[in-house]
């Protein structure tokens, strides 16, 4: 939908906001607050204590998440002091996370009800009478003000941390009251609407990655003839498998079951360029995802041999929340090591197709294995004789394991050829979100008559 501009237009007398509306004044955050104060931490957990809700307990996008807030001792008068009320907006100004610098949140009725502070890493604002709280929530939290937050902790301080007179600084192009009423009404509408299609395709996501997990399960597990004979595995948790099969355990099949290192001096030893190192972020079911690896020089890869991973290596990853996601390095991976939270496990050629070994990994079959023993044992993750012990159905014929793994990689490749697709959607629809709330908020767009004002 095209929506037309303002009837008449001046210059803002910012480069980078231009012109803006003929009635809108271009103003500093701090001439519209009426507080800009930090938040608190008081003293040592208190089980009877006030929540002091953090960075933690807000989502990326701005929203709230409070599941296990903190519970601290304060003061009357610091209580007094931070306590958040309805319509105030509470900006992370520092944070271990670049992305979570400026994410700003608008206090709710149901979060103003657990009186409740916000911690001092966590900068709460209030704006004056005849200032909407949300359409300037929509201001900080969106392009506008997080590009200004970014320019603005950089040049004043070097560092990507916030404060008051950074926030205050920030420039806001702001209409009369009931016109920013209007545009936040606009916003959460269209907000909402773009929000619940790219929850739509999350969830066909959701139902095609079931797809593709139960395509390979079955293929893994039963074979692809339906007429097959079957035979009881003797492992209770299997059941029925073809019945000229066996199963095998992992080491049986491996000439290398073993993991990386971190090398001495750990991120300080990174290079720009040189030779992988490949972490657990870079190893996924899809691939193996170079766009967060690190490089080590030469030197330092001469000295970590048993490390370095070759074609047809599966990567298993053995500790962490990515516990039990692998990869099968392809042909033309160039040199590269682990470190210790990836196990490598180098097929026996002769014995095993590399393909199907990975795919049996990936199964549910070996998924489940792989959960019930951490859990069984320590939450620290699996160690070698445990990933070695991982029980497979396991036809013993290439051609089989061959012809297994080409349907599969067939089918799941359809499959990930329509997830690409709606991931691209997905990218749309959140590029136009973050550029409508920014044409809306600095009066690129009218939608005056869009909403009733």
């Amino acid at each position: 939908m095209i929506r037309k501009a303002y009837p008449k237009y001046k210059p803002s007398g910012i480069e980078w906001l231009g012109d803006v509306p003929e009635h809108w004044e271009v103003k500093r955050a701090k001439t519209i607050l009426a507080r800009n104060d930090s938040g608190v931490w008081g003293e040592d957990f208190d089980e009877d204590g006030i929540i002091v809700l953090r960075s933690t307990e807000q989502t990326v996008d701005g929203n709230w998440n409070i599941a296990n807030p903190a519970k601290r001792k304060l003061s009357t008068a610091e209580f007094r002091a931070c306590h958040l009320l309805k319509g105030d907006l509470i900006v992370t100004k520092s944070s271990g996370s670049q992305q979570h610098i400026g994410k700003t949140s608008i206090v709710t009725k149901e979060v103003e009800s657990l009186n409740c502070c916000c911690s001092n890493f966590m900068q709460r604002l209030r704006v004056k009478q005849n200032v909407s709280p949300r359409f300037v929530w929509y201001v900080l939290n969106g392009e506008v003000g997080r590009s200004q937050f970014n320019y603005y902790s950089s040049t004043t301080t070097g560092l990507a941390n916030l404060n008051g007179p950074i926030i205050g600084n920030v420039h806001i192009a702001i209409p009369h009251y009931d016109e920013q009423l209007a545009i936040s009404g606009f916003l959460d509408h269209e907000t909402a609407r773009v929000d619940s299609l790219i929850q739509k395709k999350q969830s066909q996501i959701e139902l095609l990655n079931e797809k593709r997990s139960a395509l390979i399960s079955h293929a893994v597990t039963r074979g692809l003839d339906p007429n097959v004979p079957m035979k009881d595995s003797g492992v209770e948790w299997l059941g029925k498998i073809p019945e000229h099969w066996t199963t095998r355990r992992i080491k049986h099949l491996s000439l290398k079951i073993g993991s990386g290192k971190t090398p001495r001096g750990g991120a300080e030893t990174y290079v720009d360029s040189g030779v992988l190192l490949l972490r657990s972020q870079n190893i996924h079911f899809r691939g193996v995802y170079l766009d967060s690896a690190v490089y080590i020089s030469h030197d330092v890869d001469n000295e970590m041999p048993n490390t370095r991973v070759m074609p047809n290596d599966v990567l298993l990853n053995i500790t962490g929340a990515s516990l039990g996601r692998a990869s099968l390095v392809p042909e033309d991976m160039p040199r590269a090591n682990v470190n210790q939270h990836v196990c490598i496990i180098r097929p026996k050629r002769r014995v095993v197709v590399p393909q199907y070994l990975f795919l049996a990994i990936c199964s549910q079959l070996v998924q489940s294995q792989i959960f019930a023993a951490e859990n069984g044992t320590s939450r620290e993750g699996l160690n070698f004789e445990q990933v070695g012990n991982l029980l497979i159905a396991f036809p013993s014929s290439h051609a089989e394991q061959k012809r297994i793994a080409r349907a599969v990689y067939k089918g799941i490749n359809r499959i990930d050829s329509v997830v690409a697709g709606i991931l691209r959607s997905i990218d749309l629809l959140r590029e136009y979100r973050v550029a409508l709330i920014s044409a809306a908020v600095t009066g690129k767009i009218d939608v005056r008559e869009e909403v009733q004002i």
